[in-house]
């Protein structure tokens, strides 16, 4: 089977999706979001080594031109993750889908479902696709979690086999995604169509940022691309906090209660009906 570089497995999350889920971040990410909040999970490592004599631990060393990670002597300080100078961690494990979902079936029966995140989950389509079909199996629900930038309509079986996809829109102008990301947005546009028409677009979400996100624009061109779907869809508003995010987004401080009540009262003039702030 084919394998993806696992970067946490989280056992019970309330936040990943409907009810209580096992939700796995996958690591690596096409995307340089400055607001991101696990920016560790970027990029992959590039066994440069600056972690290894800072570890307190002693859980890392350098074995064949690589950084190997001793999950027995970790004391998951993180130390590792804020002296990287790349945006990766050096504690990942390569996994198929077999090997993640033994791990998950260690904590049945008290979850709904899985979610599978990053990083950014779509890097990997055939692991997703092998993942989501033992999911099935064993009757669990499984949605991803993605950034939207690779199409979709390229991977059918998987669509065939995912239960959803909660979609993250970061803006609407493409300048504003460039800024935002360093990358282009037409595809998650396109993405947004798409899954809609196929029924598999289990949320919309918008993290909103005062003076660099345009989620006025998001709200309004996301609901005319939707048309009367848009009342059906989920529109999970996220205010923007900086825990964990590195770079100049790191001294921004949150959107006031005010202003994302403002921006619900503009989603349901959009279209929207079922609006979450979180």
């Amino acid at each position: 089977m084919t394998t993806a570089p696992v970067n946490k497995i989280i056992p019970f999350s309330t936040v990943d999706g409907p009810g209580s889920r096992t939700s796995i971040f996958l690591q690596g990410c096409n995307l340089t979001c400055g607001y991101c909040h696990n920016p560790e999970t970027q990029r992959l490592c590039s066994a440069c080594g600056a972690c290894i004599a800072k570890c307190p631990a002693g859980a890392l060393s350098l074995r064949g031109g690589q950084v190997v990670w001793d999950p027995e002597k970790c004391v998951s300080c993180d130390t590792c993750i804020a002296v990287c100078p790349n945006r990766a961690s050096p504690k990942i494990r390569e996994m198929d889908a077999r090997q993640a979902m033994a791990q998950v079936e260690k904590n049945l029966p008290f979850i709904r479902g899985i979610t599978v995140s990053g990083g950014e989950c779509m890097l990997h389509p055939q692991f997703l696709t092998e993942f989501c079909t033992l999911a099935k199996q064993r009757g669990l629900s499984c949605l991803l979690d993605s950034n939207g930038t690779i199409p979709f309509s390229a991977y059918p079986e998987l669509i065939r086999v995912c239960d959803g996809v909660m979609l993250d829109v970061k803006s609407w102008s493409p300048d504003v995604f460039r800024s935002l990301t360093g990358g282009d947005n037409a595809v998650v546009k396109e993405n947004l169509r798409f899954l809609s028409s196929q029924g598999k677009l289990e949320e919309v979400r918008i993290v909103c940022v005062d003076g660099r996100v345009d989620a006025e624009a998001v709200l309004h061109g996301a609901g005319k691309l939707l048309g009367p779907k848009a009342a059906r869809t989920r529109l999970v508003l996220i205010s923007f906090r900086p825990f964990g995010v590195k770079g100049p987004f790191a001294s921004f401080t949150s959107p006031s209660a005010q202003r994302m009540l403002q921006l619900r009262e503009t989603a349901v003039l959009a279209g929207f009906r079922s609006v979450v702030i979180k």
